[in-house]
């Protein structure tokens, strides 16, 4: 589509997936496991429990504390679940493709595809 990107800049806060400085924009594309995404795709590991839910909620933590950063520095962000490429409720790749170019064309300075929600440390007890 034309974008001219750069992928993992050391220099923003959680080195970004794709960052397209033109634009100020950056696309993070989120694992369900390893981000806690409250989705089909994510289930507690039975076994070790306790490190777990301490691995995975200090990811959410520096997502949030990231999300802020670039956003305070005036950095637009999209992020792209995992389930929304793959498993049951994906979406066709046409509808991912559109709806990142239209969040790049926009002035929107976040958007989830996928939805937000994650689990929280009292969720992995």
């Amino acid at each position: 589509m034309g974008y001219r990107f750069r992928l993992h800049a050391k220099e923003l806060p959680g080195k970004p997936d794709l960052v397209l400085p033109r634009l100020k924009a950056v696309i993070e594309v989120r694992g369900c496991f390893w981000h806690g995404h409250q989705c089909p795709l994510f289930r507690w590991p039975g076994t070790r429990t306790a490190f777990w839910r301490d691995k995975i909620i200090a990811n959410i933590e520096r997502d949030a504390r990231n999300r802020e950063a670039l956003l305070a520095d005036g950095w637009r962000l999209a992020e792209v679940w995992e389930c929304q490429l793959k498993g049951r409720g994906r979406k066709n790749p046409d509808q991912i493709i559109k709806s990142l170019a239209y969040f790049l064309e926009s002035d929107v300075a976040f958007v989830s595809l996928g939805g937000v929600q994650t689990f929280s440390a009292r969720d992995g007890e």
